[in-house]
């Protein structure tokens, strides 16, 4: 009896987990309500409490595992090898790239985080300490091993963001890019030429960087 309960209260956990990714999502933490997230898992608001504390504690769930899902919890296993910088680098980026743009709800789980960009939450400095900053860090440190110059050299730390934002580019405006050339759909053979462009545009600026 006692194991069908337990069964049970992580039946309704996880149905609340996956209603709120829903709702999140689409509206955001702010305009989300813990009423249709409650009423799509089948669940009633005591269940909220019961195990995440209320709708910031939910959320908060919500929003590390998307994090995490999108390559964050990827990346000290990858980044802390004996191998190549280049090659980790090359590895890095095919891993974020099928990651936010090829994953199954990769379109939902950038638009999670779109709306936490926009509108910030008391969540985001805590994931960014925890999950973002180190991981910031071990990539910058790659790319400064790259380029010749320390983690902190300015060259090292904009080299860092526009390899990023070159990944971010293709989720946060995978519309457009879609109306631009219809003719690419994002199949996986396609993001792994995507993913191969941008790591030979990044590797040809690094290796100017350090000449």
């Amino acid at each position: 009896m006692h194991g069908a309960t337990t069964a049970a209260r992580d039946s309704t956990r996880e149905a609340l987990l996956e209603a709120a990714t829903e709702v999140f999502s689409r509206d955001g933490y702010h305009d989300a309500t813990v009423r249709e997230i409650v009423s799509l898992a089948g669940a009633n608001v005591a269940a909220v409490k019961y195990h995440f504390g209320d709708k910031l504690g939910l959320y908060t769930e919500v929003l590390r595992a998307t994090v995490l899902g999108a390559g964050h919890a990827l990346v000290p296993a990858l980044v802390d090898t004996d191998a190549p910088p280049e090659a980790i680098l090359r590895q890095l980026i095919a891993t974020f790239v099928h990651r936010v743009l090829g994953a199954q709800g990769s379109q939902g789980r950038f638009l999670l985080i779109a709306h936490e960009l926009a509108r910030p939450t008391s969540v985001l400095p805590r994931l960014v300490k925890e999950i973002v900053q180190p991981n910031y860090d071990r990539i910058r440190t790659l790319v400064g091993r790259i380029v010749g110059a320390p983690p902190d050299d300015e060259r090292t730390c904009m080299c860092t963001l526009s390899i990023i934002a070159q990944i971010i580019l293709y989720a946060r405006t995978g519309s457009l890019v879609r109306l631009l050339r219809p003719a690419l759909p994002l199949t996986r053979a396609r993001l792994d030429r995507i993913a191969r462009h941008i790591a030979d545009f990044s590797l040809a600026a690094l290796r100017a960087q350090r000449a």
